[in-house]
């Protein structure tokens, strides 16, 4: 594979962009016998279908589930993790099943998203095995096929979405499903972090109450990319004393990872900063010359508009070289009809396709062998995706290349520039607090309309549990009776979690001549990019937002061809002090944890004038305050710190903003978030503090756990911070170190200079 990278940075123009090539030795597979206990049925389909004898991480993970205890298999991308489950559960299900094929055991199988299901639903229909009764329950299944999947099923395969709504609050219609539930399986359990996390968390808690009420104590089989501290990360997730399983013993060929930099191309960025190629620029050329070289590619874009630029760049670029080449690439990515989206799958297992420009749509354990290299466009925010990124390529055990293409992004930047942090370091932990009030309080609603809650079953729930319950019942939700707490209303109680945290009904872009639906926008975001006179994009057209209607979440745009300029809103936050729960202190600096209060408002926005980005005017909105109470990180420092500083007063607010953003940036090198996740504020002196404090706070009510881990790991992530800022190649700062695509202030003021004396001033008093 170092041919390869020989041969892309070869091309005219590309000597610096390689900042670092890491080449990790090949691994030779060890296998152990098939245990005794697995079903001599199984075993023959298996060998049938070319295993001979499975890895000896595989059996490890059988032989503990099949003995009653709950364990998490943490191994490397395309180690055959499902074998490890389904060799118990398949087991369980083909020697339990009654002499006319009733039901004896039932598996529950939960994926984060329905092609992950669709892809094990295939894999355990390419079995042969007669008599298995298996199907996927999810937002596609028919009412016919959900029936069939209650009376019959015994491999069941869901997401937590239709667990938390249908299976677990429609669980008398499941009852002998439940009482033979032998199995649950998490599948890619890596993925549920943040809050999302925290409320899969609470709904596996209502999966064992609820299968405790039908007799049923299943044994919990978790699978993941390689994560930090695995048997924590399950146990949080499941509540559950679990055993992890980590040594990997799938055989893997060579792999060479590139570190790449984009050069700078221009100085016409906000403020004069200056601006880097960019990713989809530099991604469609790599692939254009990989796929010359008759290597089969996988390029991972962030967005379904860069996936499809990328596909179309790389197709003219390779019109140029031979036109056959160029129907050999193609796009993938979310929004496209499944029969699409599995043609494409198969035509790049069979070669046809050469390459493939994809989001992350792909990553979630699609099975795609064949593959030789892997483009990432950005660091996918942990490294734990990283490598299940890579993953993708050698995935029969041959050698494999994957080049990391920088975006112009401070953590981006600092990690092809720093790749001590990357590289030959454990994956991050899996952050989320079950705990968070804002989550606990709407499950225990659920759980109690599944079932009244008792006060030795509040244990389950963990600590927060019963004061949580007090707090509900006082508000009326909940009413205690003789026999516990009960759910009166009339409402549907799993109504009230919403897990995935969309903030609300999304707001719908609709045109006023036609009535047509363009598109949608998150809730929480409309306030800056759907508000009345905004720009809004629609696959290329540009439409003007006449009006936004909250109550309703409908913004109407009508088309506007010749608009010249875009718009970016301005926001004015506040945040409050509402409690410190913990504090330390480096010398005369504080650093603290606890909750805030953050207030938004969207006050007017600039339109800015196309390509050149010059301010053109500012129109005021009226738009309501947002406010959310959430956990944060802080640090402060007093006057007489600064007076040694050599910073200037009228400098003090654009070094301590330039701080804020850099810190944002890097935080997700520490916690598993993404820079969209949090949010920040920075003054010369604050109102509850009377000094200089910067906030950094977790942007979802009662906080994700993020800003926690930051306080947990603060001078290392401040000391990366201020590398970052120090070691970018600008000079004034640029969004490569201090400038921010989401910053409400438009970028001002910032003082690149001024932040690294900051951090050095804080640093310093560690000491």
């Amino acid at each position: 594979m170092e041919h390869l990278v020989d041969r892309l940075t070869g091309a005219p123009g590309r000597d610096d962009r390689l900042t670092h090539l890491e080449v990790l030795p090949p691994r030779v597979a060890r296998t152990a016998p098939w245990p005794a206990w697995v079903d001599p049925e199984l075993v023959a389909a298996w060998k049938r279908g070319g295993i001979a004898e499975p890895w000896a991480h595989q059996v490890e993970a059988a032989d503990l589930a099949h003995a009653g205890e709950h364990a998490v298999l943490a191994t490397g991308t395309a180690s055959g993790k499902s074998l490890g489950y389904l060799m118990p559960a398949l087991t369980a299900i083909n020697t339990k099943r009654g002499p006319r094929g009733q039901r004896g055991s039932s598996t529950l199988y939960i994926s984060p998203t329905k092609a992950l299901a669709q892809d094990q639903l295939n894999t355990l229909r390419g079995l042969g095995l007669e008599g298995l009764r298996v199907a996927t329950h999810d937002g596609d299944s028919s009412p016919e096929e959900r029936e069939w999947t209650r009376d019959h099923g015994e491999y069941v395969l869901t997401n937590p979405d239709m667990l938390h709504r249908s299976l677990l609050p429609g669980h008398e219609r499941w009852t002998r499903f439940f009482a033979a539930l032998d199995f649950v399986v998490i599948d890619e359990c890596h993925h549920y972090r943040g809050v999302f996390g925290a409320h899969v968390s609470q709904v596996m808690r209502r999966l064992r109450r609820v299968a405790a009420l039908y007799g049923a104590s299943p044994t919990f089989v978790l699978a993941s990319a390689t994560v930090a501290e695995p048997e924590v990360a399950a146990g949080r997730l499941t509540g559950l004393p679990v055993r992890a399983v980590t040594d990997d013993a799938s055989p893997r060929g060579q792999v060479a990872l590139a570190l790449w930099e984009p050069p700078f191309v221009s100085y016409g960025g906000e403020h004069g900063a200056p601006v880097r190629r960019s990713v989809t620029a530099e991604l469609a050329d790599l692939l254009t010359d990989l796929i010359i070289e008759n290597v089969r590619t996988l390029a991972f874009v962030r967005s379904r508009r860069g996936a499809e630029t990328v596909s179309l760049t790389t197709k003219r670029l390779l019109d140029e070289v031979d036109a056959s080449l160029a129907a050999r690439v193609a796009a993938y990515r979310g929004g496209y009809l499944p029969e699409e989206r599995r043609e494409l799958e198969q035509a790049l297992r069979s070669g046809e396709l050469l390459g493939l420009a994809a989001t992350n749509a792909l990553e979630l354990g699609i099975d795609i062998s064949g593959l030789d290299a892997v483009l990432l466009g950005g660091f996918p925010g942990t490294r734990a995706a990283l490598w299940q990124q890579v993953g993708r390529a050698g995935r029969d055990g041959g050698d494999a290349l994957g080049v990391l293409v920088a975006r112009d992004d401070p953590l981006d930047t600092y990690l092809v520039n720093h790749p001590e942090h990357l590289l030959g370091r454990p994956v991050e932990a899996t952050v989320f607090d079950p705990d968070n009030p804002y989550v606990l309080g709407p499950h225990l609603c659920a759980a109690a309309a599944e079932s009244p809650l008792t006060e030795e079953g509040l244990e389950i729930f963990g600590p927060a549990a019963r004061d949580a319950v007090d707090a509900l019942t006082a508000a009326g939700l909940l009413r205690k009776r003789h026999h516990g707490w009960y759910w009166t209303d009339r409402r549907r109680a799993s109504d009230l979690a919403d897990i995935r945290s969309s903030g609300g009904s999304p707001v719908r872009l609709v045109e006023e001549s036609t009535g047509r639906v363009l598109g949608t926008v998150d809730h929480g975001s409309s306030h800056g990019t759907a508000h009345s006179g905004a720009v809004y994009l629609h696959q290329g057209e540009s439409y003007l937002v006449l009006d936004l209607d909250l109550e309703e979440s409908v913004a109407t745009v009508v088309p506007a061809p010749d608009v010249s300029y875009s718009t970016s809103a301005r926001e004015v936050t506040d945040i409050e002090i509402v409690r410190e729960a913990r504090h330390e202190t480096w010398g005369r600096v504080r650093l603290s944890f606890g909750t805030v209060r953050v207030t938004h408002q969207v006050v007017s926005f600039l339109k800015r004038k196309v390509p050149s980005g010059d301010v053109i005017g500012e129109e005021p909105l009226d738009l309501p305050e947002r406010t959310l109470e959430t956990a944060s990180v802080w640090w402060t420092v007093p006057d007489d710190v600064l007076e040694d500083s050599g910073i200037s007063a009228e400098d003090l607010p654009g070094a301590a903003h330039a701080a804020e953003h850099a810190s944002i940036g890097l935080l997700p090198l520490f916690a598993t978030c993404d820079r969209w996740d949090i949010g920040g504020v920075s003054t010369a002196r604050h109102a509850d503090t009377g000094v200089l404090t910067v906030f950094v706070y977790d942007g979802h009510p009662g906080g994700a756990g993020f800003s926690e881990r930051g306080f947990a790991t603060a001078f290392e992530w401040l000391e990366a911070t201020r590398d970052a800022i120090d070691s970018c190649a600008c000079t004034e700062g640029c969004p490569s170190c201090v400038q921010s695509p989401k910053c409400g202030n438009q970028n001002n003021p910032l003082d690149k200079a001024g932040a690294v004396r900051l951090l050095d001033l804080v640093l310093a008093e560690v000491n």
